[in-house]
């Protein structure tokens, strides 16, 4: 969905700025037609190509480029809870250290699944990180909470979190600045805590407050705690 945006964005302020030939700006946003392009613009920013070339694109919503994340993490003392015992499915791969790029394109092909999965509690997504070795590579699962694992979608990862005492962060801005408030976490929060993590699966919680369009907002960390 950002992607798509992104793309129409660009071609407003294309054509806003002049583009002489629709078809162009078209074709480097990735559509085959002027047909099929203008009907996604028009339904994106309720306004056709002409008329945004004619009148300019100051009225328009445009989705500005993410921007890279600070190396710095900007860390709130976090709140303590206890999680009740979650079943989570969804799709799962596994990751080298750090995850790559493939990641954004798991959760994209979840959405297609939300909202017709068997017992699926609605409203929150998760993503699950499990099954650490020496290192570093990890199981990671982008899926939602249910109430059971039967009726699942064919080639669905399952895993069950069981309950634990957690210590609960919440990332703020981009997503993609996940992996600096967790290194934040580790290097700077761990040792001066007096706490010791659980070798358990740690989640993302993704709830109204982030906007999975811009890749923007909110998002809680949850980290299971041995003492």
């Amino acid at each position: 969905r950002y992607a798509r945006a992104r793309r129409l964005s660009i071609a407003a302020l294309a054509l806003a700025a002049g583009a002489p030939d629709i078809l162009a700006v078209a074709m480097v946003a990735g559509y085959g037609s002027h047909e099929a392009f203008s009907r996604a613009f028009r339904e994106h920013f309720g306004a056709t190509p002409e008329s945004v070339r004619a009148k300019g694109a100051d009225n328009l919503k445009l989705t500005e480029p993410l921007r890279m994340y600070t190396q710095t993490a900007d860390l709130s003392a976090p709140r303590f809870e206890d999680a009740p015992t979650l079943l989570i499915a969804g799709l799962g791969a596994r990751y080298a250290q750090g995850g790559d790029s493939a990641i954004p394109s798991q959760w994209q092909r979840l959405v297609q699944y939300l909202g017709s999965i068997s017992s699926e509690v609605p409203g929150v997504t998760y993503g699950v990180g499990a099954n650490f070795d020496e290192d570093n590579s990890f199981d990671y699962i982008t899926g939602v909470e249910v109430k059971s694992f039967a009726d699942l979608p064919e080639g669905f990862a399952t895993i069950r979190l069981p309950a634990r005492r957690c210590a609960v962060f919440t990332h703020r801005g981009y997503v993609f600045g996940i992996p600096t408030t967790m290194g934040g976490i580790w290097r700077d929060w761990l040792p001066a805590s007096g706490h010791k993590f659980a070798d358990a699966p740690f989640f993302e919680r993704y709830d109204r407050r982030f906007d999975p369009q811009t890749g923007n907002g909110e998002v809680e960390l949850w980290l299971a705690l041995e003492s």
